[in-house]
């Protein structure tokens, strides 16, 4: 897209100087000036990327084409027919249609008559934007979905835009060969670089004392024009805010959105201060010798924070404004600094905030039930003290499968005394995801199911455990309090209506998708036996029973013998050790999840028997569990043989 200062012609420029310092080992690029992301996309086929724009179209943009890794395939609208939204948009009549805040006010429909487009494209605009806001609003698309969406319209609008590029003027007659085309929702494709990237919309002088990383490239403005008025209108599309709007061209207030690098008075300080602030390994920054700041005081600026004062200029010349005319004397160029920074020495010590970037660090599939006690969030830390080589995986206590479905192995066995959730696992495994979300989205019609319909809720409860469903149990824990399975003593469900707080929400949605796409792929067997009772006879020297049974010292509700599985008492733990050494004797691998210490109480008979074994502590964070409200004193540990 047209943008003042865009690089699109200096990449390559940009690539060879930076290039030229590298070792190979950087992961990392941050690009906190990013505009409209060319320098980010450029870089994203080989690095973790970081954007940050103080504009939040320019973030809106990196949401939904740097952040993303694959398309997204919108099956929330699939109960709406729209399998394409980009055809539904573009075949949409309009005809009959009013338009909203940008057809009254930024085109011939108005009042005003401001002529930045056709009636036409101003009434599809507002009809696209209106729309994927519905959507979202009713988590009929997901928030990656959203932000590619309008993406795909922030960058559809300029090709139809009556103006010379930015949003400052418009013409006075209508462009013929862009204004008057109609405008076209177009999918933008999307590179998968493997990585996590991140997108922020916040000051950078803030931002760059919360990151650090390997590359860092700066590109501020550099003259007093101010990016906030030049780009109003696609900053009030992409906010969908319908604000006050003034003067000839309908400007919105962009007091909150002027920088200070547009400043005379305020540049540079603004810009030592970032440059002290910087943490980065390697800096390329880009300025232009009639910015505000002289080109000899920057130059002094980085000398005093770059290593050894090294620092290597690029001198780029071009002509303003493309003009045509041009001398030596009043030639301008493009200055390009490439220097290390002083901080790289302790960037190790550092403490991240806001961003966490690891090219290897995996993507971990979250169980779509919330079970309590589930180990999520201690995947990071488990997985790697697994075996690197795992014939059969067997999840013993398998609850909601977030450990075994994350294990790579050859055979898994799933097993839980909990049948009812066996049963809706092997439901997932024999049903294709498209199917079951049909029947999903079919029951939430049925039963009028929503964060504030209880009557609907206890309607699919009571039907449920007159003829239990598996697929129903999914259902009614996702609109259960704290989306929690729980039974009487007669296996009746009897979980209370999760009222303004549980839903099917997008999250579960994707979570669903991920976990039965990867038991389409594995060999599972799924089980409910008591643990002792389990076949283990087939299992060798290469298999791994994970073991997280009830823990003896905690409330969880499910060791209290209320969820009609029983109680979890000193006899069960005690037979679980004797369970757990015939194997070891049997030179089968086992780890155990465990916990030592917890709200002061101290499980003495696990430590005296764990202590022949191998203990690893775990840094437990159970921050949002039920169960663990404050985790002051608890000690947390993973057991194992090996």
């Amino acid at each position: 897209m047209r943008f003042i200062g865009s690089k699109a012609r200096l990449l390559d420029q940009i690539d060879k100087l930076l290039t030229k310092h590298l070792n190979g080992s950087e992961k990392s690029f941050a690009d906190i000036f990013s505009g409209s992301n060319v320098v980010s996309e450029y870089f994203k086929s080989r690095y973790s990327i970081i954007t940050n724009d103080l504009l939040y179209f320019s973030y809106a943009l990196a949401k939904g084409e740097i952040v993303l890794n694959s398309q997204p395939d919108f099956t929330g609208l699939f109960k709406f027919g729209i399998h394409n939204p980009f055809n539904y948009f573009n075949q949409y009549d309009i005809s009959n249609y009013k338009g909203d805040f940008i057809t009254k006010n930024y085109s011939e429909a108005g009042k005003d008559k401001r002529m930045y487009f056709t009636i036409a494209n101003a009434k599809r605009i507002d009809f696209i934007r209106t729309t994927i806001q519905k959507w979202r609003n009713n988590n009929d698309i997901t928030d990656n979905e959203y932000f590619y969406l309008l993406a795909c319209l922030i960058e559809a609008v300029p090709y139809v835009s009556n103006t010379t590029g930015t949003y400052g003027a418009y013409l006075k007659n209508f462009n013929d060969k862009r204004a008057n085309k109609p405008l076209k929702l177009e999918p933008k494709q999307i590179h998968n670089n493997k990585r996590q990237n991140h997108a922020y919309n916040e000051d950078a002088n803030e931002l760059v004392k919360k990151i650090h990383g390997d590359i860092v490239y700066i590109d501020t403005p550099y003259n007093v024009r101010q990016y906030g008025s030049n780009y109003h209108l696609l900053e009030t599309i992409a906010r969908f805010d319908n604000p006050k709007i003034h003067g000839v061209s309908g400007v919105r207030d962009y007091k909150d959105l002027k920088s200070e690098y547009s400043s005379k008075n305020n540049a540079k300080d603004t810009m030592k201060d970032l440059l002290n602030n910087l943490q980065f390994t390697h800096v390329l920054l880009s300025y232009s010798t009639d910015g505000i700041i002289p080109e000899d005081e920057l130059t002094e600026m980085i000398n005093e924070v770059a290593v050894d004062g090294s620092v290597e200029i690029v001198r780029i010349p071009f002509k303003k404004y493309n003009s045509k005319v041009s001398t030596n004397k009043n030639q301008l160029c493009e200055l390009l600094y490439y220097f290390s920074t002083k901080h790289q020495e302790d960037n190790d010590l550092l403490q991240i905030q806001s961003v966490k970037i690891s090219e290897n660090e995996p993507n971990y599939i979250k169980s779509p039930l919330n079970y309590v006690g589930g180990k999520y969030k201690l995947l990071s830390q488990l997985i790697p003290e697994f075996p690197n080589n795992i014939d059969t995986m067997v999840d013993l206590f398998s609850g909601g499968a977030n450990v075994g479905i994350n294990v790579k192995a050859n055979k898994y066995y799933f097993n839980d005394i909990n049948d009812r959730v066996i049963d809706m696992f092997k439901y997932f495994q024999t049903h294709d995801f498209e199917d079951i979300l049909t029947k999903i989205n079919s029951q939430i019609d049925k039963y009028h199911m929503s964060k504030e319909n209880e009557k609907g809720f206890l309607r699919l409860r009571d039907d449920y455990n007159e003829h239990p469903n598996p697929l129903d149990l999914y259902i009614l824990s996702s609109f259960s309090f704290n989306y929690q399975i729980r039974f009487n003593q007669d296996m009746k469900y009897n979980n209370p209506f999760g009222r303004k707080r549980s839903r099917f929400s997008n999250n579960m949605r994707e979570n669903l998708r991920e976990f039965v796409s990867k038991l389409h792929q594995i060999d599972a067997t799924f089980t409910s036996d008591y643990f002792s009772d389990f076949d283990t006879s087939k299992l060798t020297r290469d298999s791994l029973v994970y073991v997280d049974p009830p823990y003896l010292i905690s409330d969880g509700t499910y060791n209290d013998g209320n969820r009609g599985f029983g109680s979890w008492t000193q006899k069960q733990e005690n037979d679980l050790y004797d369970f757990l050494d015939s194997l070891n004797d049997r030179n089968i691998k086992f780890a155990m999840s465990n916990v030592f210490r917890h709200k002061g109480y101290v499980n003495r008979a696990v430590i005296d028997w764990a202590i022949k074994y191998n203990i690893r502590h775990l840094n437990a964070n159970y921050s949002t569990s039920s169960y663990h409200p404050n985790l002051l004193g608890t000690d947390e540990v993973l057991i194992t043989n090996y």
